[in-house]
């Protein structure tokens, strides 16, 4: 993966907009992948899904802790994407109290595919999802490449979750920055 250019997809996004009124003051807005990462250094991780245990009580968490370490390091962003629409992602975020890490909706899986991320969770009841990884991101291209092993082995029990912690790709960066 690494060298790869990350898919320029475009993902559909809620934003708020005080201009409405009502209980749900938000408009949609198309985001193009390409322009979110383009120049920056950013960290994107995945996750198969919100409101999920293992996803909500550790991996987006820990991301959010370490938000500042990544900063220190010289990310622009960290970026957490999932195969989920956006008024999930925006409640979910809401209900972790996520208040750094950029929550990115890939409802309908576009981006997750083009990664070679794409898997079925069918034996949940979860459909298409994507399998847990994180990356480093240099202007569009992967600098970095972080993958939970098992994607060709998805079972029933199969949601590991280790290489793709903060930790790992916060040594990454401070070996990159120490070089």
């Amino acid at each position: 993966m690494q060298g790869r250019s990350v898919p320029d997809v475009t993902l559909k996004t809620r934003v708020r907009d005080d201009s409405i009124e009502g209980p749900n003051p938000f408009r949609w807005q198309d985001v193009q992948t390409g322009d979110l990462f383009r120049g920056k250094r950013v960290v994107i991780f995945s996750l198969p899904g919100a409101f999920t245990p293992t996803c909500s009580t550790e991996q987006c968490p820990a991301f959010e802790r370490f938000y500042d370490d990544f900063r220190a390091l010289g990310v622009d962003d960290v970026y957490c994407i999932a195969v989920n629409d956006a008024f999930v992602m925006y409640q979910w975020g809401k209900h972790l109290g996520v208040k750094n890490v950029k929550l990115l909706p890939d409802g309908s899986g576009d981006f997750t595919r083009r990664m070679g991320m794409l898997i079925k969770k069918d034996h949940l009841g979860f459909g298409d999802r994507s399998w847990r990884y994180a990356m480093v991101v240099d202007d569009g291209k992967v600098a970095a490449w972080f993958e939970e092993p098992g994607i060709n082995d998805v079972g029933e029990d199969d949601d590991p979750y280790g290489e793709t912690r903060p930790e790992p790709v916060l040594e990454w960066l401070k070996a990159q920055s120490a070089g």
